[in-house]
């Protein structure tokens, strides 16, 4: 058997960004409002999202806003997610299926399906999020996580002008 090679600079896989860190649950700190936390990026890069995130030992929390007619890039991470719809709809498609969760849907991601969630064009999603802590809340956009969030068409940033 040929030794095993080893890896270049141009098959290592890249560092991934920190993952954005929550309110630590804990040591006294048991009851929280989340709509008065610091604000994260749920998805630093590829994703709209963002509010606030409580993490405890095994689980965490976020309550996450994603402005209408925006959301995430196609992502994954290792940890399964629990998405509960309080406000307007997400657009779901986990692994090429497809389905419109309204305000009062629960959807479930296993761990490491491919996923994108994009609030409809109609108004702002207001979701309550769960997620155990083995990985952190942000994954890995499919692709080139540099290109930015996904815009539905008409709710782009606006053009800088020169």
């Amino acid at each position: 058997m040929p030794p095993a090679k080893r890896p270049t600079a141009a098959t290592a896989s890249k560092p991934q960004p920190a993952q954005p860190q929550g309110v630590k649950a804990g040591n006294g700190k048991h009851i929280f409002e989340l709509a008065r936390l610091d604000k994260v990026e749920a998805g630093p890069g590829y994703s709209t999202a963002a509010g606030s995130l409580v993490e405890g030992e095994r689980m965490m929390i976020g309550m996450m806003r994603m402005p209408r007619g925006t959301g995430a890039l196609p992502h994954s991470h290792p940890n399964e997610q629990w998405a509960y719809v309080l406000e307007g709809t997400l657009k779901v498609n986990i692994d090429g299926k497809k389905w419109d969760a309204a305000a009062g849907s629960l959807v479930f991601i296993p761990a490491n399906a491919v996923h994108a969630l994009v609030a409809s064009a109609d108004a702002d999603a207001l979701f309550l999020t769960a997620k155990d802590t083995s990985h952190g809340i942000a994954g890995t956009a499919v692709g080139d996580a540099t290109a930015g969030a996904h815009y539905e068409p008409g709710f782009g940033p606006a053009k800088r002008k020169s």
